[in-house]
């Protein structure tokens, strides 16, 4: 069977590349700017504006599976439109999609969020996500939209090295008590994604981790893990910085837990081991 991940030179990306490897799956992948740092798939360059490039991509490969884990920020052409090209072009060839999104679509107005909950962003980016949830289901209703939250392992994750920096002084900021997320382990991630794309599953999923934590929160457990000082790591509050989005949005992955055989783990459980 053959794979291809869109966006495999991010850190999800390059997660499902190794575990699609991993799985016996012929596995291609496509980068925005330079290929990732594996040699265990087939690299396309991929600018998720250009249809026809998209269209050769997917003729060359002929995957069974995509999964978009690509990320193209407040981007509407990259972000909206491109899922939407890429779910009609699966459609052509008869591939299974999982659109990988985002708990930005919510404006934390309701704090906990299931997969019936309708979208209600409040950033360009959670509205060009989810514009691309929409569009994605329309052309290709079979296909899964699974939406996540903090992505975090192995050290690697933009919160991971946030803490590293924060800790040696080396980096300007703070850690908000009051953003709370349900962070998810990049491998528990990339494990739902490949099987929800490998059986029948359509429709909106949730795949986040079982704690909710706020961000300081979060930095204090990985000090801890890192051999950190956590009292080091400075706070604030969101709703007084100039960053703006949600506060507290909370993803209620449990209907979509029961059907997976792989466990979504809390921080608090992956980060007490080697997470």
């Amino acid at each position: 069977m053959t794979a291809l991940i869109i966006g495999g030179s991010g850190f999800l990306g390059n997660e499902l590349i190794r575990q699609a490897r991993a799985a016996g799956h012929t596995t291609a992948a496509t980068y925005a700017t330079r290929p990732g740092g594996t040699s265990q798939a087939e690299w396309y360059a991929l600018d998720l504006r250009d249809a026809g490039r998209l269209d050769a991509v997917m003729a060359e490969v002929r995957p069974h599976l995509v999964v978009d884990a690509s990320s193209g920020k407040a981007d509407w052409a990259t972000t909206a439109e491109g899922p939407v090209r890429i779910a009609m072009a699966a459609a052509k060839c008869g591939s299974r999609l999982v659109q990988v999104s985002s708990d930005a679509v919510f404006s934390g107005a309701r704090v906990h969020y299931d997969e019936t909950c309708l979208p209600d962003p409040i950033t360009p980016y959670g509205a060009a996500k989810a514009a691309a949830e929409t569009g994605v289901l329309v052309v290709h209703p079979e296909a899964v939209v699974a939406r996540t939250s903090l992505i975090i392992g192995y050290g690697r994750s933009v919160h991971e090295r946030l803490v590293h920096e924060l800790a040696a002084g080396t980096h300007n900021g703070a850690l908000f008590t009051d953003d709370i997320r349900c962070p998810v382990h990049v491998a528990d991630l990339a494990a739902a994604l490949l099987e929800l794309a490998s059986g029948d599953a359509a429709g909106i999923h949730h795949l986040a981790g079982s704690d909710a934590l706020s961000r300081h929160e979060l930095g204090t457990l990985i000090a801890r893990r890192d051999d950190l000082d956590a009292s080091r790591l400075p706070t604030g509050l969101r709703a007084r910085s100039t960053h703006p989005g949600a506060l507290d949005v909370r993803l209620d992955s449990r209907a979509t837990q029961r059907n997976l055989r792989t466990t979504l783990r809390g921080a608090r459980q992956f980060l007490d081991h080697t997470g």
